[in-house]
């Protein structure tokens, strides 16, 4: 198989988003070639896009976005013996050194060598999935299922944020359990908590995404957050505890919450924090899964003196085989995880489209806005 060259979308500064021809060349020992069909745009990818930067990260070359991905695989490199031309496979995009003592010890989604497709973060940049073919390590790429389809193929990636929070939760028994935050994440983490047994009240400033969880069975209960924006930092805690008493009321199985045994923090907001600590019962956890607001001020003698743990999750690490079994597999309590994707955009030429509807609530007939998915099968030119 000889070199090609492949259409890619690369952004170059801030929105300036331009479709570009570059090689590939043959997959290599241990990869094989995939075909684009389906990626989901993510918070992170919107902060490149918005910013040329997410957080305190910089893009120092020009950047291909994108990486909760599936695709079709078109070629099979040397030594590959567990994936053939025509699987469709959702993409692992993480690769690790696969050495060191963290990636040993089975924890690879946190090491120091990690190069992430669409992250800026190691340089060169590993470039995303946003192109219309990639080589990858064929270790890293899941086949789905016959009864999984390519689009919830890269829902898997997210999913597996939710999982890794789920493991790292470590519930047991019948829980009650708090998801702060309605948006793709807390909507998967609430979909896993039910799916596994347990019971999920989850909590938004918006109301129509508190109701589509609802309404479509993500949630036991929902509890709608104030809208409201306190300075101060006591203002900010009154506010959180006010909040937790919301929470508390809230009504699950015909009888009011209390405090929860977990929360799932998804929002990254600093009154979302202080709202978790106030919620969660003695010898709970919280699950820090949103990346906001760096710096925060917390009630941590709140937590300490109950024995609240603070619990650390950053993206996932031997989730991905289980996130694709349990799409497959479909237990009776998870939710229709294809509603999530709202919005759809067909080809390379209209990747900015769906980046500006990304960025926003609602689109321009009032309908909710969650997840927007790039379907890259129709071609560059096509759209819909």
């Amino acid at each position: 198989m000889a070199n090609i060259t492949v259409q890619a979308s690369v952004l170059h500064g801030v929105k300036d988003l331009r479709v570009e021809e570059r090689p590939l060349p043959t997959p290599a020992n241990g990869e094989v070639q995939v075909a684009v069909q389906a990626t989901g745009l993510c918070g992170s990818d919107l902060h490149y896009f918005s910013h040329f930067r997410n957080g305190d990260i910089l893009v120092r070359e020009p950047l291909t976005l994108g990486h909760e991905s599936a695709g079709v695989v078109t070629a099979i490199g040397p030594d590959v013996s567990t994936l053939a031309v025509g699987d469709r496979v959702a993409l692992e995009v993480g690769q690790p050194c696969e050495a060191c003592d963290l990636c040993l010890e089975g924890r690879y989604n946190i090491c120091p060598s990690m190069k992430f497709r669409s992250s800026a973060k190691a340089f060169p940049h590993a470039q995303g999935t946003l192109q219309e073919k990639v080589n990858h390590p064929a270790k890293w790429c899941h086949k789905l299922p016959d009864n999984v389809s390519l689009e919830l193929g890269a829902i898997v990636e997210a999913l597996s944020v939710a999982m890794h929070a789920y493991d790292r939760a470590v519930l047991q028994g019948n829980a009650t359990v708090l998801v702060l935050g309605a948006g793709a994440i807390g909507l998967l983490c609430s979909a896993v908590i039910r799916a596994t047994g347990h019971k999920a009240i989850i909590a938004d400033i918006q109301e129509d995404r508190v109701r589509f969880a609802t309404d479509n069975g993500f949630a036991h209960a929902g509890v709608v957050v104030p809208p409201r924006r306190p300075a101060s930092i006591e203002d900010k805690l009154s506010y959180a505890q006010e909040v937790a008493e919301l929470v508390k009321a809230a009504q699950v199985e015909g009888k009011a919450a209390g405090q929860v045994k977990v929360t799932f923090e998804c929002t990254g907001v600093e009154t979302c924090m202080q709202t978790a600590i106030y919620s969660t019962r003695p010898g709970g956890k919280i699950l820090i899964i949103g990346m906001g607001t760096p710096i925060q001020t917390l009630p941590i003698s709140a937590a300490a003196l109950r024995e609240v743990d603070l619990v650390g999750v950053f993206r996932y690490a031997n989730s991905y085989a289980r996130a694709i079994e349990l799409i497959a597999q479909r237990p009776p309590d998870l939710p229709p995880l294809e509603k999530l994707v709202t919005h759809r955009f067909s080809g390379l030429a209209r990747i900015r489209d769906a980046f500006d509807m990304a960025a926003k609530v609602k689109d321009e007939s009032g309908n909710l806005i969650i997840k927007v998915v790039v379907d890259m099968g129709a071609g560059p030119g096509d759209s819909r």
